[in-house]
């Protein structure tokens, strides 16, 4: 099963996807929050309102036509990765991290598909990462790696887009992961259960112009969802709506000869089989 969020009247509205169509979750049940993290921390069967859209006269609205929101337009944690492909690792000479480099993003640095990622204007170094990313379905503390699983509610693209001479300004990465407009997240999320287990084996590709740059497969991850999720509960309750971001690949425009950073015109796509493709075109900020 397929979910989306999109712009209608000026808000933000959870849709299930209907082949080429979005339908309203709350045009066919009014009692569904239009919000797919209240949703979740609600316990909605949102299998079953699904359902009920799918057999409803609601409207549908046509994927072309459709204004995309992040999908959840403001997750609670937003827990992201650095380094967590083997080749993207050894291209930023760097060994396998004994332990997963953790940093957080806000939601003001989220994306939609569709819209326009801001290069600011304080620097050129734009950089894409394209990456699966994880929406949390159930509350975690302390959890097993044989039960991590059933915390996730399902899958997505990410495009972990970097500011690079800002993410090296300090040893924390954070300030260079959370300009405005910078993470793209959508448009599609994917259901667990109609996907491998922890979304292994896929393909994950990221193209510049049409340009291929990245190409791997998340089972090349060196962290796992199900160790992440288990890390990470660890220290911290992972909740309804929480957001992970499993890191890149090999490819990105920094480790390239000479660098590639993106620029105003260009338009960048995150593709990961049996998901779907995020795209955005690259703005100068005013």
């Amino acid at each position: 099963m397929k979910f989306a969020t999109y712009i209608r009247n000026g808000a933000a509205r959870l849709a299930v996807v209907d082949g080429d169509a979005l339908i309203d979750l709350a045009d066919a049940s009014p009692q569904v929050p239009t919000d797919l993290r209240k949703a979740l921390l609600d316990g909605v069967d949102l299998a079953a309102a699904a359902d009920a859209a799918l057999r409803s006269d609601a409207p549908r609205v046509p994927v072309a036509r459709a204004e995309f929101a992040p999908l959840v337009p403001e997750p609670g944690k937003i827990v992201c990765l650095g380094l967590n492909y083997y080749d993207h690792a050894q291209e930023s000479g760097r060994e396998k991290p004994e332990y997963p480099w953790f940093f957080f993003r806000g939601a003001s640095s989220l994306l939609a598909h569709g819209k326009e990622a801001l290069r600011p204007k304080v620097s050129e170094r734009f950089d894409y990462e394209a990456e699966l990313a994880v929406v949390i379905g159930k509350r975690g503390k302390h959890v097993s790696q044989d039960a991590a699983l059933d915390l996730v509610f399902g899958y997505t693209c990410f495009n972990d887009i970097s500011v690079r001479d800002y993410q090296k300004r300090t040893p924390q990465w954070t300030i260079g992961k959370n300009f405005d407009a910078t993470g793209g997240f959508g448009p599609v999320l994917v259901t667990a259960d109609v996907l491998p287990a922890g979304a292994i084996g896929l393909p994950i590709q990221c193209r510049l112009n049409g340009r291929v740059m990245q190409d791997a497969n998340t089972k090349d991850m060196i962290w796992s969802v199900a160790e992440t999720i288990s890390l990470l509960t660890e220290c911290l309750t992972l909740e309804p709506g929480d957001v992970i971001v499993m890191g890149t690949p090999a490819g990105v425009g920094q480790s390239r000869t000479p660098p590639v950073w993106m620029k105003a015109g260009d338009r960048v796509e995150v593709e990961i089989g049996d998901i779907g493709v995020l795209a955005n075109t690259i703005v100068d900020e005013a």
